[in-house]
């Protein structure tokens, strides 16, 4: 990949604001915590992880011309994320994204204002299509429309990966599942792609089975505590967690997914990739901020090295 020295990402980038209980959350009522504001977005989280990692990232979303859009391309250009190629909207606001967490840190309840994203079209990807095709992959997350989602599939040559995000948007692409090199989704995101229900081993091997038959090249399925089960045409494997403290488990998946971009980038073989996958994941888990800004690649073997994977 010497001629291609850079990951592109076409997804979401919004203002993330969480709010974490001091005590028991309670339902329907006030509780006091902890409420802060971040930048977010699935693509944009995975972009800001990549570019701490050292590798050139090129993110193409839609901004408001608003404070917050300008905040985040002020924000990418610190951290050498790259969103020039971005749609920039003057009379739309940035999306925003709400999430109350519960009181280990898991997310309880969110509500996302993402509106804008429907104005990204066809006509606007075609321009990007240069510089799409030409890097080392294209990461692609279900907040765009369908049809830009389906136009690139089918039009640009290029080896694509997918962010699920959730189970309502993973719907979207159910149609599509072939046309992408590799997938990551979680365990509801599966079952409501395959149709089947996860309950053992034999149903992880079946639903990743039936991505693999629609044309998908790489399927990883994460599982929380339970670790990560990956198939591919040639190999099974199922690898554990091990038991961490969690503070902040909103944007373990982005950082999941930008480890599996790295090792691709990097051409690491597939149990290392899961490795380095999981201890990109585990270093945003243990921090409460949505993207860990001491993440690195040092840091992230450290911490391989620290739990025995």
């Amino acid at each position: 990949m010497e001629d291609k020295s850079y990951i592109t990402i076409v997804g979401g980038a919004n203002i993330d604001i969480i709010g974490l209980p001091h005590k028991k959350l309670r339902m329907k009522d006030s509780n006091p915590g902890k409420t802060t504001m971040t930048l977010g977005g699935v693509g944009r989280n995975i972009g800001e992880n990549l570019a701490r990692l050292g590798i050139d990232t090129r993110l193409i979303t839609v901004l408001g011309n608003d404070i917050y859009g300008k905040l985040m391309i002020e924000e990418g250009m610190k951290i050498g994320l790259d969103m020039s190629e971005s749609l920039i909207l003057p009379e739309m606001k940035t999306s925003t994204y709400i999430a109350i967490l519960d009181e280990l840190g898991d997310m309880e309840l969110a509500l996302s204002s993402m509106d804008i994203f429907e104005k990204m079209t066809i006509s606007f990807i075609q321009y990007k299509r240069e510089i799409i095709e030409n890097s080392a992959l294209c990461i692609v997350d279900t907040n765009i429309p369908k049809e830009v989602l389906r136009y690139m599939l089918i039009n640009f040559k290029v080896d694509f990966f997918l962010d699920t995000v959730s189970t309502s948007k993973a719907e979207k692409i159910k149609d599509m599942l072939g046309k992408f090199h590799t997938i990551k989704a979680n365990r509801l995101e599966s079952e409501t792609l395959s149709g089947v229900e996860i309950v053992d081993k034999i149903d992880l091997k079946k639903v990743a089975t039936y991505f693999i038959d629609t044309g998908v090249e790489r399927v990883f399925i994460t599982l929380g505590e339970d670790g990560v089960y990956y198939l591919d045409k040639q190999k099974e494997l199922h690898m554990k967690s091990p038991k961490i403290s969690i503070v902040n488990a909103t944007g373990a998946g982005d950082a999941f997914m930008a480890g599996l971009a790295y090792s691709y980038f990097n051409g690491l073989d597939i149990e290392r990739t899961i490795k380095f996958a999981q201890g990109a994941s585990f270093i945003t888990l243990e921090n409460e901020n949505t993207i860990n800004p001491n993440i690195s690649v040092d840091n992230i073997e450290k911490r391989i090295k620290e739990l025995g994977l």
